[in-house]
Protein backbone atom coordinates (compact mmCIF):
# COMPACT_ATOMS: atom_id res chain seq x y z
CA UNK A 1 0.00 0.00 0.00
CA UNK A 2 1.50 3.37 -1.02
CA UNK A 3 1.94 5.90 1.76
CA UNK A 4 0.53 9.39 1.43
CA UNK A 5 2.79 12.45 1.34
CA UNK A 6 1.82 13.75 4.84
CA UNK A 7 2.47 10.30 6.31
CA UNK A 8 5.85 10.08 4.58
CA UNK A 9 6.72 13.58 5.82
CA UNK A 10 5.89 12.66 9.44
CA UNK A 11 8.06 9.54 9.21
CA UNK A 12 10.94 11.57 7.82
CA UNK A 13 10.61 14.12 10.63
CA UNK A 14 10.69 11.28 13.18
CA UNK A 15 13.77 9.85 11.49
CA UNK A 16 15.41 13.27 11.59
CA UNK A 17 14.76 13.57 15.32
CA UNK A 18 16.08 10.09 16.14
CA UNK A 19 19.21 10.07 13.98
CA UNK A 20 20.01 13.81 13.99
CA UNK A 21 20.13 13.72 10.16
CA UNK A 22 18.37 16.55 8.30
CA UNK A 23 16.45 15.22 5.29
CA UNK A 24 14.38 17.29 2.87
CA UNK A 25 10.70 16.22 3.19
CA UNK A 26 10.06 17.18 -0.44
CA UNK A 27 12.79 15.33 -2.37
CA UNK A 28 14.39 13.15 0.36
CA UNK A 29 17.72 14.87 -0.21
CA UNK A 30 20.34 15.24 2.49
CA UNK A 31 22.03 18.20 0.78
CA UNK A 32 20.85 20.78 3.31
CA UNK A 33 22.67 24.12 3.46
CA UNK A 34 22.44 27.05 5.86
CA UNK A 35 21.91 30.54 4.50
CA UNK A 36 23.48 32.67 7.20
CA UNK A 37 22.43 35.97 5.60
CA UNK A 38 18.73 35.08 5.52
CA UNK A 39 18.77 32.83 8.61
CA UNK A 40 17.25 29.92 6.68
CA UNK A 41 17.83 26.19 6.28
CA UNK A 42 17.41 25.35 2.58
CA UNK A 43 17.48 22.16 0.51
CA UNK A 44 20.24 22.52 -2.07
CA UNK A 45 18.47 20.25 -4.58
CA UNK A 46 14.85 21.48 -4.71
CA UNK A 47 15.16 24.84 -2.91
CA UNK A 48 12.61 24.06 -0.17
CA UNK A 49 13.03 26.22 2.95
CA UNK A 50 13.05 23.82 5.91
CA UNK A 51 13.56 26.39 8.63
CA UNK A 52 13.58 30.17 8.80
CA UNK A 53 14.37 32.92 11.29
CA UNK A 54 17.19 30.91 12.80
CA UNK A 55 19.10 32.50 15.67
CA UNK A 56 22.60 33.56 14.71
CA UNK A 57 24.68 33.03 17.83
CA UNK A 58 27.82 34.53 16.34
CA UNK A 59 28.98 38.15 16.44
CA UNK A 60 27.18 40.83 14.46
CA UNK A 61 30.44 41.88 12.76
CA UNK A 62 32.50 40.11 10.13
CA UNK A 63 36.27 39.63 10.04
CA UNK A 64 38.46 38.11 7.35
CA UNK A 65 41.78 37.72 9.14
CA UNK A 66 43.18 37.37 12.65
CA UNK A 67 44.04 41.05 13.13
CA UNK A 68 40.52 42.17 12.19
CA UNK A 69 39.04 39.55 14.49
CA UNK A 70 41.20 40.74 17.39
CA UNK A 71 40.42 44.42 16.82
CA UNK A 72 36.65 43.90 16.58
CA UNK A 73 36.30 41.44 19.43
CA UNK A 74 34.85 42.97 22.58
CA UNK A 75 35.40 40.11 25.00
CA UNK A 76 37.93 40.28 27.81
CA UNK A 77 40.64 37.92 28.91
CA UNK A 78 39.67 34.32 29.78
CA UNK A 79 38.89 33.36 33.36
CA UNK A 80 42.03 32.44 35.26
CA UNK A 81 42.58 30.82 38.65
CA UNK A 82 45.77 32.81 39.21
CA UNK A 83 43.78 35.89 40.32
CA UNK A 84 41.68 35.95 43.46
CA UNK A 85 38.63 37.25 41.55
CA UNK A 86 39.38 35.01 38.52
CA UNK A 87 39.97 38.13 36.44
CA UNK A 88 36.33 39.20 36.40
CA UNK A 89 36.79 42.66 37.93
CA UNK A 90 38.05 45.76 36.18
CA UNK A 91 41.19 47.78 36.77
CA UNK A 92 41.85 51.48 36.27
CA UNK A 93 44.93 52.13 34.18
CA UNK A 94 47.85 53.88 35.84
CA UNK A 95 48.37 56.22 32.87
CA UNK A 96 46.89 59.67 33.46
CA UNK A 97 45.67 60.08 29.88
CA UNK A 98 42.27 60.20 28.24
CA UNK A 99 40.99 58.10 25.33
CA UNK A 100 42.78 60.36 22.83
CA UNK A 101 46.13 60.10 24.61
CA UNK A 102 46.00 63.62 26.04
CA UNK A 103 47.25 64.29 29.57
CA UNK A 104 44.65 64.87 32.24
CA UNK A 105 44.40 68.06 34.25
CA UNK A 106 45.63 68.16 37.83
CA UNK A 107 42.06 67.98 39.14
CA UNK A 108 41.27 64.93 37.02
CA UNK A 109 44.54 63.25 37.99
CA UNK A 110 43.68 63.66 41.65
CA UNK A 111 40.23 62.23 41.01
CA UNK A 112 41.64 59.22 39.11
CA UNK A 113 44.11 58.62 41.93
CA UNK A 114 41.26 58.41 44.45
CA UNK A 115 39.24 56.15 42.14
CA UNK A 116 42.24 53.88 41.62
CA UNK A 117 42.78 53.64 45.37
CA UNK A 118 39.14 52.73 46.06
CA UNK A 119 39.14 50.28 43.17
CA UNK A 120 42.01 48.38 44.78
CA UNK A 121 40.23 48.41 48.13
CA UNK A 122 36.88 47.09 46.96
CA UNK A 123 38.45 44.25 44.93
CA UNK A 124 38.94 42.37 48.21
CA UNK A 125 35.90 42.41 50.45
CA UNK A 126 37.42 40.70 53.51
CA UNK A 127 40.64 39.39 55.03
CA UNK A 128 40.18 35.99 53.40
CA UNK A 129 40.23 37.46 49.92
CA UNK A 130 43.22 39.63 50.81
CA UNK A 131 45.14 36.56 51.98
CA UNK A 132 44.15 34.69 48.82
CA UNK A 133 45.32 37.62 46.70
CA UNK A 134 48.66 37.65 48.52
CA UNK A 135 49.11 33.86 48.16
CA UNK A 136 48.35 33.87 44.43
CA UNK A 137 50.72 36.78 43.87
CA UNK A 138 53.43 34.80 45.70
CA UNK A 139 52.78 31.79 43.46
CA UNK A 140 53.06 34.00 40.40
CA UNK A 141 56.31 35.57 41.66
CA UNK A 142 57.96 32.23 42.42
CA UNK A 143 56.74 30.67 39.16
CA UNK A 144 58.29 33.56 37.23
CA UNK A 145 61.58 33.11 39.07
CA UNK A 146 61.55 29.37 38.33
CA UNK A 147 60.60 29.90 34.69
CA UNK A 148 57.69 27.45 34.69
CA UNK A 149 54.86 27.69 32.11
CA UNK A 150 51.45 29.23 32.64
CA UNK A 151 49.74 25.85 33.08
CA UNK A 152 51.78 25.16 36.23
CA UNK A 153 50.65 28.46 37.75
CA UNK A 154 47.02 27.58 37.07
CA UNK A 155 47.41 24.14 38.67
CA UNK A 156 49.21 25.61 41.68
CA UNK A 157 46.42 28.16 42.15
CA UNK A 158 43.79 25.41 42.00
CA UNK A 159 45.69 23.33 44.59
CA UNK A 160 45.95 26.34 46.91
CA UNK A 161 42.23 27.07 46.54
CA UNK A 162 41.43 23.45 47.39
CA UNK A 163 43.63 23.65 50.48
CA UNK A 164 41.87 26.88 51.47
CA UNK A 165 38.42 25.32 51.05
CA UNK A 166 39.47 22.26 53.10
CA UNK A 167 40.75 24.59 55.86
CA UNK A 168 44.27 23.15 55.60
CA UNK A 169 45.96 26.55 55.96
CA UNK A 170 44.94 27.08 59.57
CA UNK A 171 48.07 27.09 61.73
CA UNK A 172 50.42 27.33 58.73
CA UNK A 173 51.99 30.24 56.96
CA UNK A 174 50.46 31.45 53.70
CA UNK A 175 53.88 31.50 52.02
CA UNK A 176 54.56 27.90 53.06
CA UNK A 177 51.28 26.58 51.67
CA UNK A 178 51.67 28.63 48.46
CA UNK A 179 55.20 27.30 47.92
CA UNK A 180 54.08 23.73 48.59
CA UNK A 181 51.22 24.12 46.09
CA UNK A 182 53.67 25.35 43.46
CA UNK A 183 56.03 22.43 44.09
CA UNK A 184 53.11 19.98 43.90
CA UNK A 185 52.00 21.58 40.61
CA UNK A 186 55.50 21.15 39.16
CA UNK A 187 55.44 17.48 40.16
CA UNK A 188 51.96 17.00 38.76
CA UNK A 189 52.73 18.67 35.42
CA UNK A 190 56.06 16.88 34.98
CA UNK A 191 58.18 20.06 35.20
CA UNK A 192 61.60 19.17 36.69
CA UNK A 193 62.10 21.52 39.62
CA UNK A 194 63.75 20.21 42.76
CA UNK A 195 62.76 21.15 46.29
CA UNK A 196 66.05 23.04 46.67
CA UNK A 197 65.27 25.19 43.62
CA UNK A 198 61.78 25.97 44.88
CA UNK A 199 63.14 26.80 48.35
CA UNK A 200 65.65 29.25 46.83
CA UNK A 201 62.91 31.49 45.43
CA UNK A 202 60.67 31.09 48.48
CA UNK A 203 60.69 33.01 51.74
CA UNK A 204 60.24 29.98 53.99
CA UNK A 205 62.75 27.27 55.01
CA UNK A 206 63.04 24.10 52.94
CA UNK A 207 62.09 21.90 55.92
CA UNK A 208 58.76 23.73 56.30
CA UNK A 209 58.06 23.45 52.56
CA UNK A 210 58.64 19.69 52.59
CA UNK A 211 56.52 19.18 55.70
CA UNK A 212 53.65 21.28 54.34
CA UNK A 213 53.87 19.61 50.93
CA UNK A 214 53.54 16.12 52.42
CA UNK A 215 50.59 17.22 54.54
CA UNK A 216 48.72 18.88 51.65
CA UNK A 217 49.33 16.06 49.19
CA UNK A 218 48.05 13.53 51.74
CA UNK A 219 44.97 15.52 52.74
CA UNK A 220 43.98 16.44 49.17
CA UNK A 221 44.76 12.97 47.78
CA UNK A 222 47.20 14.23 45.15
CA UNK A 223 48.44 11.25 43.16
CA UNK A 224 52.01 12.32 42.45
CA UNK A 225 54.47 9.92 40.87
CA UNK A 226 58.13 9.82 41.98
CA UNK A 227 60.33 12.29 40.14
CA UNK A 228 62.10 10.74 37.15
CA UNK A 229 65.82 11.71 37.07
CA UNK A 230 65.69 11.73 33.26
CA UNK A 231 63.57 14.90 33.41
CA UNK A 232 66.59 16.81 34.75
CA UNK A 233 69.04 15.57 32.13
CA UNK A 234 68.20 18.02 29.27
CA UNK A 235 68.28 21.09 31.55
CA UNK A 236 71.53 20.13 33.28
CA UNK A 237 73.20 19.15 30.00
CA UNK A 238 72.12 22.39 28.36
CA UNK A 239 73.56 24.44 31.24
CA UNK A 240 76.84 22.51 30.93
CA UNK A 241 76.82 22.91 27.10
CA UNK A 242 77.00 19.17 26.50
CA UNK A 243 76.04 17.43 23.26
CA UNK A 244 73.05 15.25 22.47
CA UNK A 245 75.32 12.21 22.62
CA UNK A 246 76.04 12.89 26.29
CA UNK A 247 72.33 13.32 27.03
CA UNK A 248 71.51 10.00 25.35
CA UNK A 249 74.29 8.24 27.24
CA UNK A 250 73.16 9.75 30.55
CA UNK A 251 69.61 8.58 29.90
CA UNK A 252 70.91 5.08 29.15
CA UNK A 253 72.93 5.05 32.39
CA UNK A 254 69.85 6.07 34.39
CA UNK A 255 67.71 3.37 32.76
CA UNK A 256 70.24 0.60 33.37
CA UNK A 257 70.97 1.58 36.96
CA UNK A 258 67.29 2.09 37.77
CA UNK A 259 66.50 -1.43 36.50
CA UNK A 260 68.93 -2.77 39.09
CA UNK A 261 67.16 -0.90 41.89
CA UNK A 262 69.83 1.70 42.53
CA UNK A 263 67.37 4.60 42.25
CA UNK A 264 65.34 3.61 45.30
CA UNK A 265 65.75 6.16 48.10
CA UNK A 266 68.15 8.35 46.10
CA UNK A 267 67.78 12.02 45.23
CA UNK A 268 66.70 12.33 41.57
CA UNK A 269 68.81 15.46 41.02
CA UNK A 270 71.93 13.80 42.41
CA UNK A 271 71.24 10.67 40.38
CA UNK A 272 70.86 12.69 37.17
CA UNK A 273 73.99 14.75 37.93
CA UNK A 274 76.09 11.61 38.45
CA UNK A 275 74.77 10.11 35.20
CA UNK A 276 75.68 13.28 33.29
CA UNK A 277 79.16 13.26 34.84
CA UNK A 278 79.69 9.62 33.89
CA UNK A 279 78.35 10.19 30.39
CA UNK A 280 80.64 13.19 29.86
CA UNK A 281 83.66 11.02 30.70
CA UNK A 282 82.52 8.21 28.40
CA UNK A 283 81.88 10.62 25.50
CA UNK A 284 85.18 12.51 25.93
CA UNK A 285 83.42 15.76 26.90
CA UNK A 286 84.78 15.82 30.42
CA UNK A 287 83.26 18.11 33.02
CA UNK A 288 84.55 18.36 36.56
CA UNK A 289 82.48 17.20 39.49
CA UNK A 290 82.41 20.77 40.78
CA UNK A 291 80.89 22.08 37.51
CA UNK A 292 78.19 19.41 37.50
CA UNK A 293 77.50 19.88 41.22
CA UNK A 294 77.05 23.64 40.82
CA UNK A 295 74.50 23.20 38.01
CA UNK A 296 72.56 20.42 39.78
CA UNK A 297 72.83 22.10 43.21
CA UNK A 298 74.14 18.95 44.88
CA UNK A 299 77.42 18.17 46.64
CA UNK A 300 80.46 16.59 45.01
CA UNK A 301 80.24 13.74 47.52
CA UNK A 302 76.76 12.86 46.22
CA UNK A 303 78.02 12.77 42.65
CA UNK A 304 81.00 10.57 43.57
CA UNK A 305 78.83 8.07 45.46
CA UNK A 306 76.18 7.82 42.72
CA UNK A 307 78.87 7.75 40.03
CA UNK A 308 80.56 4.69 41.55
CA UNK A 309 77.25 2.83 41.76
CA UNK A 310 76.27 3.67 38.18
CA UNK A 311 79.64 2.71 36.72
CA UNK A 312 79.45 -0.67 38.44
CA UNK A 313 75.88 -1.13 37.16
CA UNK A 314 77.05 -0.42 33.61
CA UNK A 315 79.72 -3.14 33.97
CA UNK A 316 82.77 -0.93 33.52
CA UNK A 317 84.40 -2.31 36.65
Amino acid sequence: MERSRPQRQREQETEQTDEEVVVCPECDSEEIVTDADQGELVCDDCGLVLDERQIDRGPEWRAFNHSERQSKSRVGAPITETMHDRGLTTTIDWKDKDAYGRSLSSEKRSQMHRLRKWQERIRTKDAGERNLQFALSEIDRMASALGVPRSVREVASVIYRRALNEDLIRGRSIEGVATSALYAACRQEGIPRSLDEVAEVSRVPQKEIGRTYRYISQELGLELKPVDPKQFVPRFASALELSEEVQSKATEIIDVSAEQGLLSGKSPTGFAAAAIYAASLLCNEKKTQREVADVAQVTEVTIRNRYQEQIEAMGFR
